[in-house]
């Protein structure tokens, strides 16, 4: 039978795993955001900035790089925050 310390540590172990995971996850999993569509400011390509109030993305040259929205967020329109040059 396990002792009580070593199933302490499985179980931290465990958690370590789980957060390492899910941090994975949202980092490569495809998303959304920050893609290009019909009038969206992130098809506009003056926009350099945007955001639909859960998330921000910035166009830096030919990529784009977006935050991640916060647990209970619900995302609005997209708005320019922005524009290229200024």
């Amino acid at each position: 039978m396990p002792t009580s310390q070593s199933r302490d540590g499985l179980v931290a172990w465990a958690v370590a795993a789980l957060v390492v995971a899910t941090v994975l996850i949202g980092t490569f999993a495809p998303s959304s955001h920050g893609r290009a569509g019909h009038g969206s400011p992130a098809a506009d390509a003056s926009c350099a900035e945007w955001s639909d109030g859960c998330t921000v993305c910035r166009r830096h040259g030919e990529e784009t790089a977006c935050s991640l929205p916060g647990i209970a967020c619900v995302p609005k329109t997209q708005l320019c925050l922005r524009h290229s040059g200024g």
